[in-house]
């Protein structure tokens, strides 16, 4: 008969309940049969079909206000005058806010339901991005961005573990859909920007747009998390004190792995945003069509960011796949450096495959822990630490581009960031559990 099992905080809509952390099968069984005895799950149903859009509008939001403020970025700097070192500042905050403030999300969700912190964080991003376009002030501008990147950074931390709790036999498929929500959101904000600024006829309605769909993000979670809040009220006094085993990543070796692959990743990622349009642009490229195979990589990666958490999820080990995103991405790379002008749109594919590193990434988050508990602070560890290895990137490859007048250099970076990357891969390609290493 089975134990009974211990609530927990972690509802989001009904109260949802995990079992105290014990030793589970073998990793190799578990690899094959699905993770072992995860915390119950929504059923099928309008409950889980309302996590389900809630999680998707979510994921569209959570770069919308990072990538169309880099496409309007010399619009904000004339219209608020901002000097370098404050326009350098509100590029490089993102990759803070989500290092400092996805490590607090653990703590919160000890605390409230995953549902409620989520409404106020998507609260967070719709009013930051209202305040920020209605400031004549430089510095208030930097500080309600900062606003609407912790609501970021919270929901960064949290989809992984929702998914884990909800729909823990469906790992790969949710993953993949709410990736792909995040790149076509994307990727929308950045082409989209900077033609409802010009329609309007100011860069403010440019970034402004953006608030609504936070707002709508919000709708999805505010009845669960009203269901939340009634079942905490209806819980016992030994319900409310129940143990729960602390889960700390960064003791363990499969941790810092998940965070080195996490950054190394991510790095490459941000310096590809930063700087492929300048590559191509100094191979002879007219600025359009260097923005356009810009362009070609994050549009590429929509069908990837769905495939690729899926295929992740079916197999036993996940060697195979990061081998081959370490091939894609180092042709990609050798190519842009021998010939960039030659076949630029076999090497914006290869980059595209390459940065299927970031789906699959978020998808073995979820598959590396038993529980909700372990899910959210594996993620918010691998996150965090991964974001302030991300931000060396594009000023690293900056700063080589500018001390050598070419791209051998930077590439050759980006190079060696990648062997970094393939040795955490295969450390976290064996399966594994991180309640077992805690």
């Amino acid at each position: 008969m089975t134990p009974p099992a211990t609530p927990t905080a972690y509802a989001a809509g009904t109260p949802t309940t995990t079992a105290d952390v014990t030793p589970g099968p073998a990793p190799e069984a578990a690899a094959t049969a699905g993770p072992a005895r995860p915390d119950r799950a929504v059923r099928p149903g309008a409950g889980g079909v309302l996590v389900l859009v809630g999680m998707l509008l979510v994921a569209v939001n959570l770069r919308a206000a990072v990538t169309s403020l880099g496409a309007l970025l010399d619009e904000v700097r004339d219209g608020l005058a901002l000097s370098g070192a404050m326009a350098g500042l509100v590029t490089t905050l993102p990759t803070i806010a989500f290092a400092g403030l996805g490590a607090l999300t653990p703590w919160l969700v000890r605390r409230f339901a995953p549902a409620r912190v989520l409404v106020v964080a998507m609260l967070a991003l719709a009013t930051g991005q209202v305040l920020r376009v209605v400031t004549d002030s430089a510095l208030v501008f930097v500080l309600t961005s900062a606003l609407a990147l912790a609501g970021i950074a919270v929901a960064n931390i949290l989809l992984p573990m929702l998914v884990k709790q909800h729909f823990p036999h469906r790992t790969g498929l949710v993953t993949g859909a709410y990736t792909m929500a995040l790149t076509v959101g994307t990727t929308v904000a950045a082409a989209s920007a900077v033609p409802v600024a010009h329609a309007f006829g100011s860069w403010r309605v440019g970034l402004g747009v953006w608030a609504g769909l936070a707002a709508l993000a919000v709708l999805p979670w505010v009845p669960l998390a009203l269901r939340a809040r009634a079942a905490a009220r209806r819980a016992t006094p030994t319900e409310a004190v129940a143990p729960r085993v602390r889960i700390r990543p960064g003791r363990t070796r499969l941790g810092w792995a998940m965070a080195v692959y996490f950054g190394a990743q991510s790095l490459s990622g941000y310096a590809i945003m930063g700087w492929l349009a300048q590559l191509f642009r100094d191979a002879g490229y007219h600025p359009e069509t260097a923005g356009l195979l810009l362009a070609g990589v994050t549009a590429l990666g929509v069908p990837i960011a769905l495939l690729m958490p899926t295929m992740a999820g079916r197999l036993r080990t996940l060697r195979p796949l990061v081998l081959s995103l370490t091939a894609a991405s180092t042709l990609a790379y050798l190519g842009l450096a021998l010939a960039p002008h030659g076949a630029a749109l076999l090497w914006v594919a290869l980059l595209a495959i390459g940065q299927g590193a970031f789906p699959l990434i978020l998808t073995v988050i979820g598959l590396r822990a038993r529980t909700a508990e372990g899910t959210v602070a594996l993620s918010a560890f691998a996150q965090s630490t991964g974001y302030v290895i991300a931000a060396l990137g594009p000023l690293l490859v900056g700063i080589l581009y500018e001390a050598t007048g070419g791209w051998t250099a930077p590439i050759g970076f980006l190079l060696a960031a990648l062997a970094v990357q393939t040795g955490a891969g295969l450390v976290i390609a064996r399966p594994r559990y991180i309640e077992d290493e805690a």
